[in-house]
């Protein structure tokens, strides 16, 4: 594993306690970092800030979140700031799939939970946790898409619609932001096999993987090495961009 320097830095990880976000999470603190785990299931949030390698700055966090609400999510980043200091890294992996049917099929209720959770919950955690970074003049913001948002998957359209939405708001805010210390950028991955995929059909699988010219699908760990480059000093002149992690899938 390369190393990156993530020493000092505070970092937020959304739905980190399972499946991408947690694997980040273990990147982040293998390279210094000081992670607050924000999620839902309060119980999983602890323990997986808990199993972390301990960081020079302090001790990790798991706050109980929720990404939808905005009383929440600012709540929690009161506490971060408070406990941590500052927020130099933001990364919003929570997510949900919704099922896997037609467009003409699917239940309006899903569609509003989709959205409620994968773009209003990117929205109210970029718009928090920015502000705080705006203070200090340095901040780094990763959001998860997925290249569903680019290509739009057939029996998915509340996911791939969600998906193409945080492109959207990455690519505003980071215009936004580009004259500040802050940079925000998203990343689009084909398929990684995380508990995520309890919620999709075989079918849907198995469509997924037959997209993927390398035959494979990816790996958290895959994902966490890009994020962490994404997440670090390095990252200066790349903002408002989409990184495709997708084994030869994306063709733009």
């Amino acid at each position: 594993m390369n190393h990156i320097d993530l020493n000092d830095r505070c970092a937020v990880i959304t739905g980190g306690a399972s499946g991408i976000g947690a694997g980040i999470a273990q990147r982040f603190a293998a390279s210094g970092a000081r992670v607050a785990i924000w999620d839902i299931d309060a119980a999983a949030a602890d323990k997986v800030a808990a199993g972390l390698p301990a960081a020079p700055g302090g001790a990790h966090a798991g706050l109980k979140v929720d990404v939808t609400d905005e009383r929440s999510v600012q709540e929690a980043c009161d506490r971060t700031v408070a406990a941590f200091g500052k927020i130099d890294i933001l990364v919003c992996s929570a997510g949900i799939t919704g099922p896997n049917t037609t467009t003409w099929q699917y239940e309006p209720a899903d569609w509003r939970k989709v959205m409620d959770i994968n773009v209003n919950g990117v929205f109210l955690c970029n718009r928090s946790v920015v502000r705080e970074m705006i203070r200090h003049d340095y901040g780094r913001v990763i959001n998860i898409a997925s290249i569903a948002g680019k290509d739009g998957n057939p029996n998915a359209p509340a996911y791939s619609t969600s998906k193409a939405a945080v492109i959207g708001l990455t690519k505003s805010l980071g215009k936004e932001t580009a004259k500040t210390g802050i940079r925000v950028n998203c990343i689009a991955p084909a398929a990684v096999h995380t508990p995520i995929f309890d919620q999709m059909t075989p079918a849907h699988i198995e469509f997924m993987l037959s997209k993927i010219p390398m035959g494979r699908f990816g790996l958290i760990e895959e994902v966490a090495a890009m994020v962490a480059w994404l997440a670090s000093e390095e990252c200066s002149f790349s903002t408002g961009a989409v990184f495709d992690l997708s084994g030869g899938r994306a063709v733009y």
